[in-house]
């Protein structure tokens, strides 16, 4: 039996490795509510998730049914752009952590069953649009066009933009219906049949991952439009989100430029996306008297990978040479 053109089989192994590793995170990052996260651990466990993502990919590579090296680039461009983009998303979750005041040694519980939803949702997001992208092909140009919006929002949109965390539609839609303490209690998300912040918390954590989710999964669809690939490659960027998480919080002002450089990144996929639909831009123009020849562009892989690596590179160094120079500045300021 086959599922999205993979034998049904591999999907169940691939998830049952998921299941296991999600198992092996929480016992490496130590009993829950007990143990506060540092760098190092944070550091060691993500280097850990690339290489165990990187095995994978050598696996597509020597036992993937068609054309292996090409899915095995494909799998690293997807990783590589849900991975650049879910560090964004961590800079929100730091700022939701300090918004409801999550003590940094319950942070890991969070985020773990934040990931766990994460992980349930894109597979759903990503069978959906699979679907569709299969059944109607012209919604790639849609996804196009939206990853370019988003794209040039990133450069006027700022973090303080982001509103009150409590006010989301989520949260008040939860709080019409069920109690809430007003104290934090531990660990706990639940105290005498009462959500605790420590639960609302993970609601808008959750929520705000689908809203992420909906500018990453387009994107990883620019790259490839094999479901398997696609999931894959998102899954397993978003694994190590809980590991990577801890390392960034600590280094957090080292990426000052990041958000510029995840917004070059969207606006080169989607225009990557748009290339590729060149006989529905002809159409559509034709429909409104235009004669447009738009020739049909396909951006090779293997190229994509590495404009996505260079800019993300290039943010990240532009973040930290900025923030040493500022450094000494700031120091003879308290002085």
């Amino acid at each position: 039996m086959d599922l999205m053109g993979m034998p049904l089989w591999a999907w169940i192994v691939f998830y049952v490795l998921v299941f296991i590793m999600l198992i092996a995170d929480l016992k490496m990052f130590g009993k829950k509510g007990q143990h506060e996260v540092n760098v190092a651990e944070a550091l060691k466990m993500t280097a850990v998730w690339i290489g165990v993502s990187l095995l994978f990919c050598g696996a597509i590579y020597l036992f993937y049914p068609v054309d292996p090296h090409g899915k095995a680039m494909e799998f690293l461009a997807g990783y590589l752009i849900e991975k650049s983009l879910s560090m964004d998303n961590l800079f929100v979750f730091l700022m939701l952590f300090s918004f409801f005041g999550v003590e940094r040694k319950y942070q890991h519980e969070v985020l773990f069953w934040g990931i766990f939803g994460a992980l349930v949702l894109r597979s759903i997001f990503i069978f959906a649009g699979a679907a569709m992208v299969e059944r109607f092909e012209w919604i790639l140009g849609l996804f196009g066009l939206f990853l370019l919006y988003t794209g040039f929002k990133m450069f006027s949109h700022s973090d303080e933009q982001a509103g009150d965390p409590s006010q989301n539609v989520v949260v008040k839609l939860f709080k019409r219906f069920f109690p809430v303490t007003d104290q934090m209690h531990g660990d706990k998300f639940f105290v005498n049949s009462k959500a605790t912040p420590l639960f609302i918390t993970l609601l808008v954590i959750e929520t705000t991952d689908v809203a992420f989710a909906v500018d990453s999964i387009p994107a990883v669809f620019s790259v490839s439009r094999d479901p398997f690939i696609v999931l894959t490659s998102n899954i397993f960027a978003i694994l190590g989100l809980r590991a990577l998480y801890f390392a960034l919080a600590a280094i957090a002002k080292y990426f000052t430029y990041l958000k510029y450089g995840l917004g070059v990144i969207l606006i080169f996929v989607g225009v990557k996306m748009l290339l590729a639909m060149n006989e529905y831009i002809n159409a559509l123009a034709g429909m409104v008297g235009i004669n447009l020849s738009m020739p049909h562009i396909e951006v090779p892989t293997p190229l994509s990978l590495a404009v996505i690596f260079g800019i993300l590179l290039l943010s990240i160094l532009l973040s930290v040479a900025v923030s040493r120079m500022s450094t000494p500045t700031e120091n003879r300021t308290r002085n």
